[in-house]
């Protein structure tokens, strides 16, 4: 039984007759009576009681009727969701994201992403930079959003501004002028220092060029634990700017330093040779309209 005999047979069913069953489906009624004789011989039962001018049906034709009407709905619903996966209003948009770009930009953009798509749902995988472009590589996310710079003959990118490091100092520590934007390097000497990995070797340069190793307590990759324990005073923690964003704290004050300018910036990363979901595409066109300028 293919699906143009369950549609023939349901309409004929809702229709009552043959006739404005055959109009509904613009075919001629003798041959929709020829469609539903050899349904039911290939069936081998019969399925309308003949006779009567509206359309009656037999166990046989009742239960075909319930298991139809339940297998059109399906089919019907399953277009829909095709069609609006194609379209990019339902589906799922897989992101790999380190936590400091995560953190600061992902939530904001999916809470206006989901009001304009609903049926779109999120996979998000974290780790550091090298780890969040494997899972690129492997096929696992479609959109990687790193600090790292990526080869632009293997993947599309969006470059956000730069973007300067600075110190979330805890008030408790006494580091410089509480009103004052600056503190100077040398003011960090003897104090706990919180370092993510990525930007160590460069931290370091600089307090070694000026004359004084530092006193790091922790380096780490995440930058929710740094911000975490710079909230409960454990130390001083480097952080691009926008971290700023994340840490409500009238404990914590934000300090840039007058002789080390560092600075990075966030990118957001698709493989070249991949044909990415529509979902992702949305994804990607608010993404662009929120924070490229």
């Amino acid at each position: 039984m293919e699906i143009k005999d369950m549609q023939a047979f349901y309409a004929i069913v809702e229709e009552g007759n043959i006739s404005h069953a055959a109009i509904r489906l613009n075919i001629a009624q003798p041959a929709l009576s020829r469609q539903m004789k050899r349904l039911e011989n290939s069936l081998g039962v019969k399925l309308f009681e003949r006779g009567s001018r509206r359309i009656r049906l037999t166990d046989a034709g009742l239960l075909l009727y319930s298991r139809v009407k339940h297998i059109l709905g399906m089919v019907d619903g399953t277009v829909r969701e095709l069609v609006d996966i194609g379209s990019g209003v339902a589906g799922t948009v897989k992101l790999g994201t380190i936590t400091s770009s995560g953190s600061m930009l992902i939530p904001e953009l999916v809470a206006d992403f989901t009001k304009e798509y609903p049926l779109v749902t999120f996979q998000v995988w974290e780790g550091d930079g090298a780890r969040v472009l494997e899972l690129l590589d492997s096929h696992i996310v479609e959109i990687a959003i790193t600090r790292t710079q990526v080869d632009n003959s293997s993947y599309e990118s969006i470059i956000l501004p730069d973007e300067p490091l600075v110190l979330a100092v805890p008030k408790s520590l006494g580091v410089g002028q509480e009103d004052e934007e600056y503190i100077h390097i040398n003011d960090l000497k003897d104090k706990p220092l919180l370092v993510p990995l990525r930007w160590k070797s460069t931290f370091m340069a600089h307090c070694q060029k000026a004359n004084f190793e530092p006193k790091i307590l922790s380096v780490s990759d995440s930058q929710i634990q740094n911000m975490l324990w710079t909230q409960l005073g454990i130390g001083i923690s480097l952080v691009p700017l926008s971290a700023r964003s994340m840490m409500h704290s009238d404990n914590v004050v934000f300090k840039r330093i007058k002789e080390a300018e560092i600075y990075t910036h966030t990118v957001v990363s698709w493989l070249k040779n991949r044909t990415m979901s529509s979902s992702c595409q949305h994804f990607i066109k608010m993404f662009r309209q929120k924070y490229v300028k």
